[in-house]
């Protein structure tokens, strides 16, 4: 009788083991982390984004491959996020084609501008004026600046850097715009991601212009951002996974972090690879597909990476951070072999109606948009970086002389 009983509970607690693996636990898959598989995934986003620009600069927006059709809708923040990218492409891949297309994308950028005092903000329709769009065209200029040496738009960027800070509120954070039309910031309106965009753009303007005070401005920003920013914004399971902030914390961990803004680092580190580990599970098991639910959107994923990849960097440069710097780049492998292995090539895009609007892209359902595309290739391009053990995100050269301008 106790020996049937010991059987009993052995069998009993071998099926809770079983049950826990089953949905606890779902076995990881991180597909083609290697580096020639990477670089030709970022290679084929960025002939996507060149290929799907329009004659006015602007960029496919939306795709559904279903119905083979483009809706007619835009978002200036995205298409600012895509011109970054395509200058990074520029300058960190030597690409001739990508700089071309990131000045188009610039250009309509420019046409849209709005002009109050000192500042310049990007404005579509002259109606109102977003933190975010003015913060990464600024980013935009501060990588057209990297890959070049050019200076033509110096005046701009301080134009939009002073857009930006007039918008910064006492206590570090941002107004989410500025209504055109009122003459007046909106005081009601709120974003997430906004702050980490504008702390980006001002530590690279502060790069760009040393002695000039923005790194005052800046530091406000990490310290809202750092500090604040998770309960001004009600985030539910802090803190807020925002690759904005990490690429901040990244340009800025040289100019000395505090012991607050290092334990930000550790506390977002741990929050992309939860993020990671759970994407990984999708991949490694039909019961890790079936628990996870279905996949996340590649403009997500690729985020994690961008992260991910700052912090990287951060660990890289400052001894605070370095017990963690090969985990966060297990994970940002991880990442990136997913993104790989979910990217349409161009031989499986021969089954699609438009080919040159599925080949590099990344699809969610039927859609694919563009901010997939550049959030995917930002993060596998810097995933390249920690892979070749390289800290520094500058290009390595100036691309194109300036006589060339």
């Amino acid at each position: 009788m106790l020996f049937r009983s010991a059987l009993l509970s052995a069998g009993f607690w071998a099926l809770c083991l079983l049950a826990a693996r089953l949905t606890v636990v779902p076995p990881e898959s991180c597909g083609a982390d290697n580096p020639e598989a990477l670089q030709v995934a970022a290679d084929n986003a960025v002939a996507w984004m060149i290929r799907n620009q329009g004659e006015d600069g602007r960029y496919v927006y939306l795709y559904h491959a279903d119905s083979d059709t483009t809706p007619n809708e835009y978002n200036e923040v995205r298409h600012a996020g895509v011109t970054m990218s395509l200058y990074q492409a520029a300058g960190r891949l030597h690409n001739g084609d990508a700089f071309a297309a990131a000045d188009k994308g610039m250009e309509w950028m420019r046409t849209n501008l709005q002009r109050h005092d000192a500042w310049a903000a990007l404005a579509p329709g002259g109606r109102r004026a977003s933190l975010g769009a003015s913060a990464l065209m600024l980013v935009s200029l501060n990588e057209r600046r990297l890959a070049t040496g050019d200076t033509q738009y110096d005046e701009l960027m301080h134009e939009l850097a002073s857009f930006v800070v007039a918008l910064q509120r006492d206590d570090g954070g941002f107004h989410i715009a500025y209504d055109i039309t009122a003459g007046e910031p909106d005081t009601e309106g709120t974003s997430r991601y906004f702050p980490g965009e504008a702390l980006w753009a001002l530590a690279l303007t502060h790069e760009a212009f040393p002695g000039e005070d923005w790194d005052q401005y800046a530091l406000r920003a990490l310290d809202f951002v750092t500090l604040r920013r998770d309960d001004v914004e009600n985030v539910d399971f802090p803190p807020l996974a925002d690759q904005w902030a990490a690429y901040g914390l990244s340009e800025m961990v040289e100019w000395g972090l505090s012991d607050e803004h290092i334990n930000y680092a550790e506390r977002l580190a741990a929050r992309f690879g939860l993020l990671v580990r759970t994407e990984s599970q999708r991949e490694g098991s039909w019961y890790g597909r079936a628990l996870r639910v279905e996949d996340s959107r590649a403009s997500g994923v690729g985020t994690w990476a961008e992260g991910l990849a700052g912090l990287w960097r951060v660990s890289a440069r400052d001894e605070r951070l370095s017990g963690l710097k090969p985990t966060i780049k297990e994970r940002l492998q991880c990442v990136a072999g997913i993104l790989a292995d979910r990217q349409v090539t161009e031989e499986a895009a021969q089954s699609y109606p438009r080919p040159g609007l599925a080949a590099g892209a990344w699809f969610k359902g039927d859609e694919t948009r563009m901010d997939d595309q550049q959030h995917a290739f930002s993060g596998i391009l810097y995933t390249l970086d920690a892979i070749h053990d390289n800290p520094i995100r500058d290009p390595a050269a100036v691309l194109f002389p300036r006589t060339l301008q």
